[in-house]
């Protein structure tokens, strides 16, 4: 069994960045430059790709904007998160400082195909090392800034209750959660009765209904605090008023009660903001040539993230399915995430070796199959790709609606089944592939063609791809000049700076 020892993450340069103001007076821009880099932002992700990725956006947006910004988690999802980032250049990245949460050694098994659960299990030794051993790392690294700065901000994930306990054991700190699933997740736990669920017609599942008792006693029992909402002001969520204005507006009245501010940040998608996709000093993927030569909305996208692992069976009827319904795709064909990406854990073959030869060849043309890391982002912004088969995680999900591109919801573990109905029956942007009912079934090539059809080329289809591309105009507006999210974000910026 592989172990995994965490690495040391190089510490970037954080240069002094004035935030842009229309104040002509000196006077007045020299105090608000001072009052933004006498605070700190600390922030802190859940060590998985689904949490740290969000959160290193917004520490990048942050920092764009003249704050003092410090990421911390273990070296090996440092360097995880920036191997991965999209959209920021080099610059960018240089703007935030880094810093290792040393964690002690853990196993770091692979994940299992044939687990009866798909949940990513086999990331519990990393959890489980990550809880034990981050937080008093953390808390050195808060002494320090809270030593050299009038105020330190503590934005950290909802799972990582340690963090809002360290922040608020500081005389001039403050704690913030970034909520990374959907809103209405929470807005289904604080809605009395669930009202506003039923009056919409939905079937509310909780995160932790679709997850399995070993991840859910780590969470209730080990990672979070006590409470429903840790001792901090207040929470940012991934998300905006076009895609779920009625749940959050559940949320911020139940949160106004307990003196609690909320802030609609989303979606934090780099691509969305003015000139990000030509900052990217990243070289091209591939994959973006080839959907250069490719009509405009012909190209199914499909992808179910980084903590499923399906099984070799449901690949092979997968695959099938794309073979025969005779449309143009990109497949992202790999398997969960380990506990350490980089850790060289030695398999000579994958897993799909001898999948992937003959069935490259029968699809040769229309279909592209990446077996290692994607770019998403790209992905989705491009004008060839016409939908997107998704497990919907909440990240996935926001990328695919921002971008206009409907989604095919097939729902694995955790918030995903919630997410695929939010899709489907609230925002009509999207179609079910797997029903959460059939998760431990295998799903017939038959079946699966079908969607696709459907979803490609049938009037039902072109329905929802238009529901999606008017949803995306609107989530975009949201995050332009005078949008509710931007709004938001200035507000937060504001409060955190006054």
């Amino acid at each position: 069994m592989a172990h995994c020892r965490t690495l040391h993450a190089n510490t970037l340069p954080l240069p002094v960045s004035m935030p842009s103001a229309r104040q002509s007076n000196p006077q007045t821009m020299v105090a608000k430059a001072s009052q933004m880099e006498s605070v700190a932002v600390v922030a802190v992700p859940f060590p998985a790709q689904g949490h740290l990725n969000p959160l290193l956006h917004l520490s990048l947006r942050l920092a764009s904007r003249g704050l003092s910004v410090h990421y911390a988690a273990p070296a090996a999802q440092v360097r995880q998160a920036l191997a991965r980032v999209q959209g920021w250049d080099e610059a960018a990245l240089g703007s935030v400082e880094f810093h290792d949460l040393g964690i002690s050694e853990y196993v770091c098994p692979p994940p299992d195909p044939t687990a009866p659960s798909q949940f990513p299990l086999h990331l519990m030794p990393l959890f489980e090392a990550y809880t034990t051993g981050a937080r008093a790392t953390l808390a050195a690294l808060l002494a320090r800034l809270s030593a050299s700065h009038r105020r330190v901000v503590v934005v950290h994930d909802r799972i990582n209750g340690y963090a809002g306990e360290e922040a608020a054991r500081l005389h001039n700190g403050e704690a913030f959660e970034l909520l990374c699933p959907a809103a209405s997740t929470l807005a289904g736990k604080m809605d009395a009765g669930l009202r506003l669920m039923r009056e919409r017609g939905l079937v509310f599942r909780a995160p932790d209904a679709c997850a399995p008792k070993e991840f859910v006693d780590y969470v209730f029992k080990r990672a979070k605090p006590s409470k429903e909402i840790s001792p901090g002001a207040g929470i940012l969520m991934n998300t905006c008023r076009a895609l779920e204005g009625e749940f959050m507006d559940v949320v911020a009245d139940n949160l106004a009660a307990d003196g609690k501010k909320c802030f609609a940040v989303g979606p934090l998608n780099p691509l969305l903001h003015t000139g990000a996709r030509e900052q990217s000093s990243t070289p091209r993927h591939g994959c973006l040539d080839w959907l250069d030569k490719q009509p405009p909305a012909s190209v199914l996208y499909v992808s179910f993230g980084t903590t499923s692992t399906l099984r070799a069976e449901q690949i092979a009827e997968l695959a099938a399915a794309l073979r025969g319904s005779n449309q143009r795709f990109i497949w992202v064909l790999r398997d969960a995430d380990r506990g350490n990406e980089f850790a060289g854990h030695g398999e000579s073959q994958s897993r799909h070796a001898e999948l992937l030869p003959e069935f490259t060849k029968q699809t040769e043309g229309r279909g592209l199959v990446i077996t290692g890391w994607a770019p998403q982002l790209e992905i989705l912004a491009h004008e060839a790709t016409a939908a997107f088969m998704s497990h919907c995680g909440w990240n996935s999900t926001v990328e695919s609606l921002s971008h206009g591109k409907p989604i095919l919801a097939w729902p694995v573990h955790g918030d995903q089944p919630w997410d695929a109905e939010l899709v489907c029956k609230y925002l009509k942007a999207g179609i079910l592939a797997r029903p959460w009912e059939q998760h431990g079934e295998v799903i017939p090539a038959d079946a699966i063609r079908e969607v696709i059809v459907s979803a490609m080329v049938s009037e039902e289809g072109m329905a929802v791809r238009q529901r999606a591309k008017v949803l995306g105009e609107a989530v975009r507006a949201s995050l332009a000049d005078g949008g509710s999210s931007r709004k938001d974000l200035d507000y937060f910026i504001a409060h955190i700076t006054k």
